[in-house]
């Protein structure tokens, strides 16, 4: 996914702006997120972990959702559960981090913006993978993978994944601010 269209992205407070050489429009860089509901005799909210890779598989974090609220921390001894997450650099983060973490979410839609316009920020031009990964206490496992490359062309955004189990759509887009 290579952008040759002279798009550009330069970072500011209010997130990403997409910078064309004919006109100038402020738009952020949106994570949607579903989790499904499912039908099952005990259910317990998934921990989410979402990074993005380089070429390298060096990651930057975006977001973890966890049980912050159990006592005595106990909710980060499950973190491992994510485990690609955990293996990209979960292990090595002092949680909770600010801006980073928060409690598990519910079946629904949820959005990721602030923290991951934060990420992109930091990387410069390249090709990178983003993945949402969750994990639920008596449940399954999934992981999602989507590709993009730096600097970001509203010609290939919307990219849109479907999860089998425990992640329903997952979708990287542009939105006007």
């Amino acid at each position: 996914m290579k952008v040759r269209n002279g798009l550009a992205i330069a970072s500011g407070a209010l997130g990403l702006m997409l910078a064309s050489p004919v006109s100038m429009a402020a738009q952020s860089v949106t994570l949607d997120i579903a989790l499904p509901q499912l039908d099952v005799a005990e259910y317990h909210k998934p921990y989410v972990a979402v990074w993005i890779e380089n070429s390298k598989r060096k990651s930057t974090q975006v977001a973890v959702w966890y049980d912050v609220d159990m006592r005595e921390h106990e909710g980060k001894e499950w973190l491992k559960d994510l485990r690609q997450w955990w293996r990209r650099g979960g292990r090595s983060l002092d949680l909770p981090f600010d801006g980073l973490t928060s409690a598990t979410k519910g079946p629904g839609a949820h959005v990721i913006d602030t923290q991951l316009n934060s990420a992109l920020a930091q990387l410069s031009d390249g090709d990178y993978t983003l993945r949402v990964e969750a994990s639920r206490e008596v449940g399954g496992r999934e992981v999602l993978s989507i590709p993009f490359s730096l600097p970001l062309s509203a010609e290939i955004l919307p990219v849109t994944v479907e999860g089998k189990s425990e992640i329903g759509r997952v979708s990287l887009r542009l939105e006007d601010e």
